[in-house]
Formats: C-alpha cells, structure tokens, sequence
C-alpha cells in the first residue's frame, strides 16, 4: 500500500525537478543563493506577508496577524467571553460565527440554541458574520466564501485547512483568535517545510480520502511533518479537481502539520473563485524558481489504492482490498491494535464482523468537511444509481456540507438517486465527526468519510458498556459497500459513470440567510443564555509551585477528545464549570474529583499555609520554600493533544485547579500552547509519575522570568522524596508574561 508514498530528505525544487544540492552547486547555484533557497516556497511568500516583524529569517520568530478568521459554536461563545472580558470593542478583522457542531445535540434543554442567539447578538455588537444553522459546516463555507490565494485564516478548529485553495490557514485553541481580536500577533518560529510532490493521477474508484489516509499513514509515525508546513507541488496536482484538492488538504490535519499550500491553477482554482463570483480572489501561486525543502514527501497518484483506517486512528491504514482478500488476518491485527489503545477501558470486537469470508459493517457516513462535498456525493450517488442499501442492518447517511450543495445536488437529481437507494440525506452538520449524529449501535462498525475515527468519537461510551468503532473510508468505497448491502467493498474498478457535472453555485442562499455585519459593529447588547457563564478567576503562577498530580496516562498518545470528550458534552462549552464536570471522564473518571479535592487544599493554603501531606511532603524534600507558594493539580500524559484545536482540553483542567501538565513530549503545537494561554507550565520530563505524587519546584516564578528551561525539582512519593529534573522549550516572551499572570485574560487586564 505505501509503496505510493515515499519519503526522502531534504531537497531543491528547481524549475519543477526535485534536485540535490550537488547538483544545484553544479548548475552554477552559489553557497548563498542555496541557504536562501527557502524564500522560493510559497510558504515563504505567505508567511512574509502576514508576518508584523521587520525580516522573516528561517528558524526566526514570526509575529503573524491573519487577514480573517472562523469559530463554530462549540468555541465561539468562550473566545468572545474571553475577549469581552479583556476589553474588546470591535471585530478587528472578519470573524464568521458558524453553527454546525452543537446544532442537533438533544441534550441541555434550551442551551444549544441559546448559544447560537449569543452569536447572533455577538455578531450584531461587534461587526461579524453570523451563519445560521444547517447552511454550512464551518470549512465549507470558509471556502466558498472567505478563502483567498495569498491569503492567512486562523480558525479554533483544528480542521481549518484551504491550502488547496492557495491559503494558508491555520487551526489553534481559542486564546489565539482572542489575541487577534484584541489585535496582537500569532507567535511562532519561521517554520520547517515539507514538500509534497504529487504524481500522475488516480485510478477510478480512488477518492481523496484514500489518497491523504495513504499519506497519513507514511507520515504520522515518528512525527515526520509535525509543525511543518506541506506545500503540494507536482505535475499531479493539476489532475486533480479542486474539491478532490480540497477533501485531501483538510486531512493533512492528522499529519500534525502546522498548516498547507498548493501551486494554483487557471484551470480549476481560478474557475473555483469564478464560479463563486470572486475573482479577485484568486491569483496564480507557484515555488520561485528554486525553493528548498526541509523534506520531500513523493505521492504516486497513479499507485494509491482504496485504503482504510480501521479504529482508532486515521493513521492506522490498511489496504482495502487486502482488508477484503485476507479479512480473518485484517481483523484480528485492527482488533489487537484498537484494544491495546482502549488499554482495558473496553473492548471492540472486529472478528466477529467477518462472516462467510466477508467483513460486514452496520453503517455508512458521508459527511463534513472531509466528505460531504459535491464531487464525492455525486461520485456516491453514480455508484449507487439503479441499486439498493438494502433492508438490513445497514445503514447510509449523508450530509451535503453546504446549502448551495445541498441545492446544486438536488438540481442534478443526485440527492433523489441516493434517497432511491436506500441512503437519508441530511443537512450540513459535523455531528458524525465527533460523535453527535449517527451514533453506532453497542459492538457496530461504521465506515466513514469525516476526518477522525478516535476512540468515542462516533458517540460510544466505553466506561458505560457502550463499545463501537469507525473505520475511515472514501465516499467511493462506502457508496460501494453500501450498494453490496454492507459488505465491505472497494470501488476500484467498480462499473459506473464517475463524470462529475461542473458545480452552479447559488450565492444568494447564503445572500439571503447569512448576517453580515462585517466592518458594521452596532455596539448591541449580548443576549446570554442561563447556560453561558464568564470564565472564573485564576491566580497568577506563585514564587513555588506544588503539583499533586491527578492522572497519568501511559497511553503512546492521548487525544484531546480523551482529555475532553466531545459529542455528549457539547451542550455544556459555553459553562466553564459544567463542561469540567467531564474533564477525562472517558480516560480516568476519578481526575475531575481529585483536582477539585487539590483545588480546595490550594484555596485552604493560600489563607492558612502549608498543611497535611503538603507541609509533610516539602519537609521530606528538604527544600526551604521561600515567598508564597501555589498548589494546583497536575496531568502527566506521555504524548498529550493529539487531534482537536478545542482550548477545553487545557480549560478544564485549568478550571479544575490544575497549574501544569507533565509530558515527555506534546503532540501538536496547539495542546501546548492552549496550556501556556491557560497559565498552566508545559513541563517536560523522563520520570514516572503516579496519581498522588507530590512535585515540588522552588523559585519557579524567578525562573520563567530569567526564561530558565529547566527546572529542578523534587517528586514525594509515599514520604519518600527523590531529585527530578523538568524542562520546558524555550518561551515566548508573551508566553512568559501570560504564565507569570496566570493566563491570558489575567495578561490582557494587567
């Protein structure tokens, strides 16, 4: 299957050919004009652009201020809170308000639609775009609408990718879009760059999805692209349609990648922009002539096969036809990897979906932002046209991801072939994403064209006795296996008619339904909600910090949606202290009461002292704790934040009492930096730790303000304490200012 994939080091794009540097010497290239190769990338032109600072150097900070930006209502209403809260007056840029993530959940009473008034009226106060329920998944509508080549979009989902469309955009926690808004800068190093060079072009009955699951398989272990930017170059570009672009680029998400860019076209980017009468936001985007890159990452388009990501994660890839060729031997390798994960918290049972030498699934999903595009539900819609789901079992849902889809579906009778088949077609929403619509029955497979398939995502609760499991597939291969009634099949090499109609795009459901009050702040009240609170107060990092630790997750990596579970929870986002009542609830159900119980010890000692197993704990140590002293709980995770932009998995520890967390490394740059804008210390550390260990560290205020990177400390176990040493990387100095205050709305007021 990967043979498709190749990954080689860094190298020249010189003319379109991926050269070596001995080569480049032999052309006539000089020493300087190779170590200044990396300005020749699109990523350069871009980042230059946007970045505040006098010179972007590689390697070099970066003070970046993004030219628009997008929230869903799971995040929106906490990032306008936080804001508000730091002296918000206006929308300094374009900010679009979607509603595609709590809209169906049936939980909370009146509380979901109550969020969506707050954003209306959010909108209407500060001069924003207010885009109601069911007319678009948040990356749907950022495309049609708010895309631009050349452009930079921060969104507060992780998912935020229009690189196909020549933007650069890039998704993070909340507090990054409040710095925005109050009209500072994103913060990062000049990043490294990683060529993707596409090939040759697709076999019928491969989809985007195969071809990004196929890359995320390559890439994601070791990290290989982790904060990278990947620039996709090629001659295969060009035979690829834009939406077939765009259903690759959002998945490079699951790479780690910081963010993405494409070479744009006349033939496809440009007619994109036309169609959706903005022109002018289009411009031809191509490498100088010589660009250099961190590394090279070679996809023959021609060689990729169906594929499938079996539960739980989108880099656990096997090839389909295989899965369907040798499936005792698929089913038990995906069983034993997905049960190793669930490390006791429940079991999934893939064996028993093989029967009679075929493997057989309860449900279909073609949704989001990954999959409900237009191309992949017309391509459905083909496979499907004349046959049937069947009355059994199975089941297909789909979700056009926009209303102008929905509608250009329903002109080409695309949506009535797939009603005649059997399938339900739906309104936009990301619910199948994350576990708010379609749940799976108790022991189901789901096979899914969205973007993730962790453990819970699709709604299951295993600490319940609920188990079930989504495997990722292309749109082409579940119609496929929708058509075979449930059986999993490949659609390579599948009779049917895969032309795609060009799509007509009807601007004015968005003209009509859309509020756009961009650059029109009318200074209105907020309209809250009884479930919609401000966020409480917390105490800024002490001269001595002492961490009790709560959890300790010796999982290989562990999901923001295992720090913070979504679906069922989503009801709660806009309630600080409602939603922590979930903190972990799927990982360690005993966190929540244990960092509450540390919390109430940390607000005794600010009155009284040091007491108990505290006092007892630093006199075992032998440390003299000079100046106050702060207690607060703490997370140890071996690789923590994978997944999600959603700041809540570092807010509801924060909430909670929690002042740090302990890793030996962070998964993605977001996790860590949701911890730094929540004032909690990133710590990094080779030692074990247990719940009920107590972690001493002396002088720790002194030692963010010198910008120190270790810190030694004590760890008292049993009475018994023992030297560790804890690290951080190297802080910002807006990083340390937020840590000493003791998060990013305490730094904004000071």
């Amino acid at each position: 299957m990967n043979d498709a994939v190749r990954i080689t080091a860094g190298a020249y794009l010189l003319n379109g050919e991926m050269v070596d540097k001995k080569e480049m010497l032999q052309r006539g290239f000089t020493q300087k004009q190779l170590e200044d190769a990396y300005k020749g990338t699109m990523a350069y032109a871009v980042l230059s652009a946007h970045n505040t600072l006098p010179e972007t150097a590689k390697g070099a900070p970066l003070k970046i201020r993004f030219d628009t930006m997008a929230s869903h209502d799971i995040t929106y209403v906490g990032i306008i809170q936080n804001a508000k809260a730091s002296g918000l007056e206006k929308f300094p840029l374009p900010y679009v308000l979607t509603n595609c993530h709590n809209s169906l959940c049936a939980v909370g009473g009146t509380i979901n639609e109550d969020d969506h008034v707050f954003g209306l009226s959010a909108a209407k106060r500060y001069g924003g775009i207010f885009v109601p329920p069911h007319q678009a998944v948040i990356h749907t509508f950022m495309r049609e609408e708010m895309s631009g080549c050349g452009k930079m979009i921060l969104g507060s989902d992780s998912h935020t990718r229009y690189g196909a469309l020549g933007t650069m955009a890039v998704g993070e926690g909340g507090p990054e879009l409040v710095k925005q808004l109050l009209c500072r800068t994103y913060d990062i190093n000049y990043p490294q760059v990683a060529a993707v060079v596409l090939k040759g072009k697709p076999r019928k009955g491969v989809g985007p999805q195969d071809v990004a699951l196929s890359l995320i398989g390559k890439v994601f272990p070791g990290g290989l692209v982790k904060n990278k930017v990947l620039e996709f170059v090629g001659e295969g570009v060009k035979a690829l349609p834009v939406e077939y672009r765009n259903g690759i680029d959002v998945m490079t998400t699951e790479t780690t990648c910081l963010s993405s860019i494409w070479t744009t076209d006349d033939e496809e980017v440009k007619n994109y922009y036309a169609v959706r009468g903005r022109l002018d936001d289009y411009k031809p985007l191509k490498p100088g002539e010589a660009a250099y890159y961190d590394m090279v990452v070679e996809i023959d388009l021609d060689k990729v096969r169906p594929v499938i990501a079996m539960p739980f994660h989108p880099a656990n890839v096997y090839d389909l036809q295989e899965a369907i060729d040798e499936p005792g031997d698929v089913m038990r390798e995906a069983e034993k990897k997905a049960n190793e994960l669930l490390n006791g918290k429940g079991r999934l049972d893939l064996v028993s979906k093989v029967k009679d030498g075929k493997i057989y699934v309860e449900q279909g999903i073609i949704a989001g932002c990954a999959g409900g595009t237009y191309d992949n539900i017309i391509e459905a819609a083909s496979i499907l046209k004349g046959r049937a789901t069947g009355s059994g079992k199975f089941t297909l849902s789909v979700y056009p991801s926009s209303t102008p889809i929905y509608m250009d579906l329903l002109k080409k009778g695309a949506l009535g072939t797939l009603l005649e088949a059997g399938a339900i077609v739906k309104t936009a929403f990301c619910g199948p994403c994350f576990g708010a619509g379609d749940v799976p029955a108790n022991g189901a497979l789901s096979v899914r064209h969205t973007t993730r398939n962790f453990e819970s995502r699709e709604g299951s609760k295993p600490g319940a006795g609920q188990m079930a499991g989504v495997a990722l597939m292309d749109s082409r291969s579940i119609a496929a296996t929708a058509a075979n009634g449930g059986v999993l099949t490949s659609a390579l090499g599948l009779d049917y008619d895969n032309t795609v109609p060009p799509f007509e795009y009807d601007g004015n459901i968005y003209a009509r339904r859309v509020y756009n009050g961009w650059g029109k702040p009318q200074g209105t009240p907020l309209e809250y909600g009884p479930n919609i609170k401000d966020w409480p107060e917390q105490p800024a990092l002490a001269d001595n910090a002492v961490y009790k630790v709560a959890a300790a997750i010796y999982d290989p990596v562990t999901t923001t949606d295992e720090l913070i579970p979504s679906g069922e929870t989503s009801s709660y986002r806009s309630n600080p202290l409602g939603l922590a009542e979930f903190a972990l609830s799927r990982k360690v159900p005993e966190y929540v009461g244990r960092a509450k119980a540390v919390r109430a010890d940390g607000e005794k000692a600010a009155k009284e002292g040091l007491f108990g197993e505290y006092a007892q704990a630093v006199a075992a140590s032998g440390l003299k704790l000079e100046g106050s002293v702060q207690i607060g709980s703490a997370v140890f995770a071996v690789k923590p934040g994978d997944g999600s932009a959603r700041e809540q998995a570092a807010s509801c520890q924060r909430v909670l009492g929690g002042a740090c967390n302990f890793a030996r490394e962070y998964a993605t740059k977001r996790y860590r930096s949701n911890l730094i804008n929540w004032g909690m210390m990133p710590y990094l550390a080779e030692a074990d730790f247990e719940p009920g260990d107590i972690v001493i560290v002396p002088n720790v205020r002194q030692k963010v303000q010198a910008g120190e990177k270790e810190f030694a400390a004590k760890l008292v176990r049993a009475g018994k304490s023992s030297d560790v040493t804890l690290r951080i990387d190297a802080l910002t100095p807006d990083e340390q200012k937020i840590i000493l205050s003791g998060c990013l709305i305490n730094y904004y007021r000071g």
